[in-house]
């Protein structure tokens, strides 16, 4: 396997392993004065197979250490071709996960337990599976997510329906032991003569009297799809949506998970961003997929889900490498400065409403590589074009867009935030709003920013960037240990 230490791509901020596969976040929870993150993990290889459950843990979401692998595949057992997906919580001075147990020869994947009493260091697996069978009626069944409320454990299963539709099904329980089946907590309408659509790892929070479910939703013939925010009230066991939307604009995101933090009522969520190259290069690379960094989620006045990165992300700032402001107009673009393949850049741009205006990161001596950002007035939407973002054709294109009403209205201040590591863009639109993409510049000179314009009248800016410092991400060598007794 090639070392995935000299690939250029490689993030130096957001969490993953030093090698191989990984997918989904995982059992996030908060334990013992930790943040707990898991997600799906091959330790073989660069590809989805043999999913183990990854582990890193840390005090203050900045100063990060890997732990043993917590989960593998019993060979035999009910989980034999893999521990897919699900969350964890902490009672009682243990840590409980809920997985679901996948085999080849089941089309369910049946959920089941394992625990741990040592902070995460091992883990037992419980003898039998918890809930064996899928209830009646459903074409796919996997993705457990466990919460406490009102006195009363309750989880949700992702699942398909032979009508055509995604569900998420409500189990309820008194002691995580015994779990009765409730009915579907929520569905989505089935599309006329359609396959079964599904409903992937189900996520649940509550702010107040109004609850947001997070559901990822998954394509019979294309796979993983996008990721849906419904939120609405629940009464008596059913959840009612009256507003939906999209949760991440870009292409390259997918199965988020929360965390609900300690003390204040505060809401943290991590996302998988898969890869955007073809897989030759991604073998070649020895490693693939990557976790976003976490975002502060909350519930707005008109029943939006808006995201901004975890405050405690600011630490990570080092140097600020850049500090303009001006105005740049049609004649030509405004070098701002270099940056290096890793910051955190604010800007507040007053688009010219007479055409478009935005940044671009350009890569390559020449100017031919380059990631453009362009707020467009008339539209009322950000624009990111990956077209020219590589030199190489294995790297995948595409133009994505964010909702930007406010940018319509003339002479009004839209604030950006983005954090660019290596080969993955975070987006981020003061209103809540947010766009994860990757890209993979060849390039070996030094990164700059410029702003530019279209339009006739000019476009007024403020621009700041730092250099990130990688924190304390430890590496340990123990990845491919098992962790627990099986």
């Amino acid at each position: 396997m090639p070392s995935s230490s000299v690939d250029p791509h490689l993030p130096a901020v957001h969490l993953r392993p030093p090698r191989n596969w990984i997918n989904d976040p995982n059992g996030l929870v908060f334990h013992e004065g930790h943040f707990h993150v898991f997600f799906q993990y091959n330790p073989n290889g660069p590809q989805h197979d043999n999913v183990h459950w990854g582990h890193v843990r840390s005090p203050d979401l900045i100063t990060w250490e890997h732990l043993p692998v917590a989960l593998a595949p019993t060979p035999g057992g009910d989980d034999a071709d893999g521990c897919f997906s699900g969350n964890a919580i902490s009672v009682t001075g243990r840590m409980l996960a809920f997985y679901s147990a996948h085999r080849t020869d089941r089309w369910w994947q049946p959920v089941t337990t394992a625990e741990s009493h040592d902070d995460g260091h091992t883990w037992t697996k419980r003898p039998e599976l918890l809930i064996p069978q899928p209830p009646a009626g459903t074409t796919m069944y996997r993705d457990p997510y466990a919460w406490q409320q009102d006195g009363r454990w309750r989880m949700l299963v992702g699942s398909a329906l032979a009508d055509g539709g995604g569900a998420a099904l409500l189990y309820e329980s008194d002691d995580l032991e015994n779990w009765a089946y409730c009915g579907p907590f929520a569905t989505s309408s089935p599309a006329a003569g359609a396959d079964p659509a599904g409903w992937e790892c189900p996520q649940y929070a509550t702010f107040g009297d109004r609850g947001v479910l997070i559901v990822s939703d998954w394509d019979p013939q294309a796979g993983p799809s996008h990721v849906t925010v419904h939120t609405g009230r629940e009464e008596q066991g059913r959840f009612t949506a009256d507003a939906s939307q999209r949760l991440d604009f870009g292409p390259d995101f997918y199965a988020p998970a929360l965390l609900k933090a300690p003390g204040a009522d505060r809401w943290l969520l991590w996302g998988w961003a898969w890869e955007a190259r073809d897989d030759t290069w991604t073998h070649k690379a020895g490693w693939a997929g990557v976790l976003t960094l976490p975002r502060e989620v909350t519930l707005t006045d008109d029943g939006t889900l808006a995201q901004r990165p975890a405050r405690e992300l600011l630490a990570l700032r080092g140097e600020r490498v850049l500090h303009r402001t001006g105005r740049v107009n049609q004649a030509e673009a405004v070098e701002l400065g270099q940056v290096s393949r890793t910051f955190d850049l604010t800007a507040a741009l007053i688009p010219d409403p007479s055409g478009t205006s935005g940044l671009r990161l350009v890569t390559s001596t020449d100017g031919t590589e380059h990631l453009d950002i362009t707020l467009d007035p008339t539209a009322g939407h950000l624009t990111v074009d990956r077209g020219h973002a590589s030199l190489d054709p294995r790297a995948r294109a595409g133009t994505y867009t964010l909702p930007c009403p406010a940018a319509k209205a003339p002479g009004t201040p839209i604030e950006l935030r983005i954090i660019v590591d290596h080969s993955i863009v975070e987006i981020y639109l003061a209103s809540g709003q947010a766009l994860t993409l990757r890209f993979y510049p060849l390039g070996d000179a030094p990164w700059r920013l410029q702003a530019h314009t279209t339009g006739t009248g000019g476009t007024d800016l403020a621009v700041e960037a730092w250099d990130l410092n990688s924190g304390g991400i430890h590496q340990q060598p123990f990845w491919a240990s098992q962790g627990q007794d099986a």
